[in-house]
């Protein structure tokens, strides 16, 4: 099962509320579709800088592997306050921990509209039938 502390997207991005920041991340299913599991295979991150204005479903980097190359699409809109520079240097840490070391983004949000990202269970649900 997938953390309960965070939502989900249709796009595989996860988001954690944390006062009045949020970090940003993919998660375990889309890292999966990257790189099925071979961590060499992640070979590019490209993340934006501290101070970019995002909007909802705005693309605000992107992965590449040697598979195929998946946007970033920002689940809320607000300000980029800190980027895991890591990262953009270790794209293994994202095949081992993409839930806490494995972030990519913290923003400031303007808006809190959650409702349309899914819980820990919905997004469950929605992957299954992908799955399939």
């Amino acid at each position: 099962m997938r953390p309960e502390d965070r939502k989900y997207t249709k796009s595989h991005e996860w988001i954690k509320i944390d006062g009045d920041t949020a970090l940003i991340g993919i998660t375990d299913f889309a890292v999966n579709e990257l790189c099925s599991g071979n961590e060499g295979d992640l070979v590019y991150c490209d993340l934006p800088e501290p101070d970019r204005e995002l909007e909802i479903s705005e693309t605000f980097g992107e992965i590449e592997s040697v598979k195929s190359v998946s946007d970033l699409d920002s689940p809320l809109a607000g300000t980029v306050v800190e980027v895991n520079a890591l990262i953009e240097e270790h794209l293994e840490i994202l095949c081992t921990d993409p839930w806490d070391k494995g972030w990519l983004i913290r923003i400031k949000y303007t808006s809190k509209d959650l409702d349309e990202l899914m819980d820990a269970a919905e997004y469950e649900e929605m992957v299954s039938q992908e799955q399939h």
